[in-house]
């Protein structure tokens, strides 16, 4: 008879872990020089893919390449651009094809829109938040399908719990990121099998972002200080915290290999049990 806990111990033992079998890959990932972006540049770049990240500041951009080059065992390279204009997403596309000899991932991602109330936000907002949010998807998509597609790759939206719940005072989070889960869900029919096409939905984690909402509400006057918000953002989650970036990298880099090759066209949460979504 086995004993399963031996096992179980003798696994843990000798550290053996999930091996992704996506080494030597090249990947594509916008918005990296920060936050869940550079969370799964990481992530891939620790299972030995080639990844290029992307970033507005040149100079903080040229940090993190630095910061990564001494943390995985892919080649890191970067390119900087704005992911809402059409031009900078071309010049990545082709940039990261020519530096890595092809593209096999693309994963999306983009800063958040402003915190706003519904009454406060006027259409320019929510033009350019369509641009960052889900332009920056389809122009990203449109130019590297064909080399993804050579590969038999996948892509993987990074977006929002918001697209499940809404969160008080981001109206633009709220709407304008439903637009991403619809046209992966499209994705994922018209493109496969050659493609899959996921999306990750990020709950809180501990970023620049949580940072950046948390000194909106002190301002607002929602809250007294800053401990107080965060406490804020982890009374519903089960796991009393918030989430670590690379959980959420890992989760990418999983979805981004062969080892999750029958997961297609899912939305799938990732918030410590947060939310109150039967679906």
């Amino acid at each position: 008879m086995i004993d399963y806990i031996k096992v179980c111990n003798d696994y843990k033992i000798k550290g053996f872990s999930m091996k992704l079998d996506i080494e030597n890959n090249s990947a594509l990932v916008l918005a990296s020089s920060s936050g869940l972006g550079r969370a799964s540049a990481k992530a891939l770049g620790k299972e030995g893919v080639n990844v290029t990240i992307n970033g507005r500041d040149e100079g903080k951009l040229e940090r993190t390449i630095k910061d990564l080059d001494h943390e995985v065992k892919g080649d890191i390279k970067g390119i900087q651009g704005d992911i809402s204009k059409k031009e900078d997403i071309k010049k990545m596309v082709e940039q990261t094809v020519k530096n890595q000899d092809g593209l096999d991932h693309l994963v999306t991602c983009a800063g958040g829109p402003p915190s706003k109330a519904f009454v406060d936000t006027d259409d320019q907002d929510w033009y350019e938040n369509f641009d960052l949010l889900v332009m920056s998807v389809v122009r990203s998509v449109r130019e590297s399908v064909e080399y993804l597609r050579e590969g038999k790759g996948t892509i993987v939206n990074i977006t929002s719990m918001s697209v499940k719940e809404a969160i008080p005072n981001l109206v633009l989070s709220n709407s304008v990121r439903m637009s991403v889960i619809g046209l992966m869900k499209t994705l994922s029919k018209e493109l496969g099998p050659d493609i899959r096409a996921n999306s990750v939905l990020p709950g809180p984690h501990k970023t620049g972002r949580i940072e950046e909402l948390i000194e909106d509400e002190l301002e607002r006057g929602d809250i007294a200080s800053y401990d107080e918000g965060l406490k804020r953002w982890t009374k519903d989650i089960p796991l009393n915290r918030i989430g670590r970036p690379i959980e959420l990298g890992e989760l990418v880099a999983f979805l981004s290999s062969p080892r999750s090759s029958f997961i297609n066209g899912a939305a799938i949460p990732i918030d410590g049990g947060g939310s109150c979504s039967n679906l």
